[in-house]
């Protein structure tokens, strides 16, 4: 028995159920509504009810559904991660050392590793924290979601899932089953980079992803800037990827980019940081993803 399902024993005064299907579970949370939560890797839903911020009437853990636990890739077709993907398995994944080396980097980096080992990409995005390390990088991919219902399935951008601090699109009776990620062009370079007072165990006060691609010319062909930790959700800044857009990229063009970057931020004061502080440190830091991403590219030829 792992720790956290001791937790919930020690906890339970909630209907609980473990399905056996996705129908099964669409079932369940379709008759409790807001009334139920998901249990998934349960890193972040158990501490919220042991500290009284949540709850449920209804716990639904997802870990007894077959094939939600998956890392595939092809190259017509790209990356597909399956929900209950821990971010240790990421971390390992050949596949994605390979492919998107940049989400290897990003789950090394997260929390602890007995973390890790519990923790699922499909639950640090439905968590839906500003602060969520996963999402910047994965928005810059141009990455998908694929969500199940009682009316079915589809597939949604997932710079488009977030709704603000916690909350997602997803209905009560929804579930989040699939990450998709498409094949990453030639001549592309994916960085991201977070700043914490205490490294990976601390909640990143900003995160800057930056994916790039350049022409044989060395003019920018590609770019997608996304920020973290610097708004209410996971935010794209298509405004300052245009000015990228067949341009050769010097310092001057970089600073003009990240001034736009952290202008178009709408960070909040907290325990962590100030606004102003965190304002500073996106224009900072996107100065650097975007040099970052600019060496890996003349490196790579």
């Amino acid at each position: 028995m792992s720790f956290s399902d001791k937790m919930l024993i020690e906890m339970r005064e909630f209907d609980y159920f473990e399905p056996k299907t996705i129908d099964e579970a669409v079932s369940i949370l379709e008759k409790y509504q807001e009334n139920a939560k998901i249990l998934a890797g349960g890193t972040d839903l158990i501490v919220a009810m042991q500290n009284k911020k949540i709850n449920p009437k209804c716990l639904v853990n997802l870990k007894s559904v077959q094939g939600l636990n998956y890392i595939l890739y092809d190259e017509k077709h790209g990356l597909k991660i399956g929900a209950l993907t821990t971010l240790r398995e990421i971390e390992k994944s050949e596949k994605i050392k390979k492919w998107h080396h940049i989400l290897h980097q990003v789950a090394q980096k997260m929390a602890s590793p007995s973390v890790r080992n519990l923790a699922t990409i499909g639950g640090n995005l439905c968590n839906a924290s500003p602060a969520a390390d996963m999402a910047p990088p994965l928005i810059c991919l141009s990455a998908k979601v694929k969500i199940v219902g009682p009316k079915g399935g589809k597939l949604i951008d997932l710079e488009n899932f977030f709704t603000g601090p916690g909350t997602t699109i997803l209905r009560s009776d929804e579930i989040l089953l699939e990450i998709q990620v498409p094949p990453i062009p030639p001549r592309t370079a994916a960085v991201y980079l977070r700043h914490g007072k205490r490294g990976a165990a601390e909640v990143a006060i900003v995160g800057v992803g930056v994916v790039m691609s350049l022409e044989s010319s060395g003019k920018c062909q590609l770019a997608r800037i996304a920020i973290g930790s610097a708004a209410p959700t996971p935010l794209r800044i298509k405004e300052a990827e245009e000015m990228l857009i067949g341009k050769v990229i010097d310092e001057k063009l970089i600073d003009q980019v990240a001034q736009v970057v952290s202008e178009a931020s709408r960070p909040i004061s907290d325990v962590h940081s100030s606004a102003q502080y965190r304002r500073e440190m996106v224009k900072l830091f996107t100065k650097r993803a975007l040099k970052s991403a600019l060496i890996q590219l003349k490196v790579g030829g």
